[in-house]
């Protein structure tokens, strides 16, 4: 994986670099790629998820609107937003083709274009790390949320997915363990250049490479920066493949050892900011 640093980037840059990243990101995803999203990312999520018939829901970051089309299937009137055009493209297309009403919009996380409470809950799957400015995008999410609305996102564990990462096998060759280094020093505006590994090799070989920008924060920034724009936590999961699911797509075995995401909900609460 080629890891470059820019830092400085802001929302305009990266928008351009998903919307180049969308069709091949779309095509992979729709064939089964992206294992992670199918097989834990995603069904964690949902299982979290409470009950949303008849609420108002925002997906920031919704990508082609997979997740998006999946909590509209549980009753909950959607809008999809993303910094893409090509991804809303997508994304449209196959709400229409599943005969959804999930409206699609154009718009940066950071600067949301809806009036104040206008929104029961705001849902983030895997996109809040990839944005410049994820304070801002916070205190919008808090802004536009009805009072008691909630708040909930999947993003890379900030503990196991950032600075030096290195796997530890046994003498069979299986997994057993990582080394973590480098914890504290979080490079804004990383690019990295990689490709779902379940891809198939002759699409592997010809197809262009994403790259994906990374805006790396600990744990503990995170956290921080919800209680001080008001959120009241509420529940937190470390998704994990159970032995079924691990025997079923041995490529996510290895969250049986150490987490890839964390999911985190939360309630409008307090003054904000």
């Amino acid at each position: 994986m080629a890891v470059s640093n820019r830092t400085g980037m802001d929302d305009r840059e990266v928008g351009r670099i998903w919307d180049q990243n969308a069709d091949t990101w779309t095509q992979l995803a729709r064939m089964g790629c992206d294992v992670y999203r199918d097989y834990l990312n995603t069904p964690a999520f949902l299982a979290m998820l409470p009950d949303v018939a008849g609420l108002r829901g925002l997906d920031i970051g919704c990508g082609e609107g997979h997740n998006t089309r999946l909590v509209a299937e549980r009753g909950a009137h959607m809008i999809a937003l993303d910094i893409s055009q090509t991804f809303l493209r997508h994304a449209a297309v196959a709400a229409r083709d599943a005969g959804s009403d999930i409206a699609c919009l154009g718009a940066n996380g950071a600067e949301l274009p809806f009036r104040s409470e206008a929104f029961d809950f705001v849902m983030a799957t895997m996109s809040f790390m990839d944005m410049p400015e994820q304070d801002r995008a916070m205190r919008e999410a808090y802004r536009v949320l009805k009072p008691a609305g909630f708040l909930q996102f999947s993003i890379l564990h900030p503990c196991f997915t950032y600075g030096m990462r290195k796997w530890v096998y046994n003498e069979d060759g299986e997994k057993t363990g990582v080394i973590m280094g480098d914890y504290y020093a979080t490079e804004q505006g990383q690019v990295e250049e990689w490709i779902f590994g379940a891809t198939p090799p002759e699409l592997m070989a010809r197809l262009p490479r994403f790259r994906v920008p990374r805006f790396d924060h600990t744990l503990s920034w995170w956290l921080n920066a919800l209680a001080e724009t008001g959120f009241v936590l509420e529940r937190i999961e470390e998704p994990v493949a159970d032995k079924e699911t691990a025997r079923a797509c041995p490529d996510v075995a290895d969250t049986r050892i150490v987490p890839l995401s964390i999911i985190v909900r939360c309630r409008k609460g307090g003054a904000g900011l």
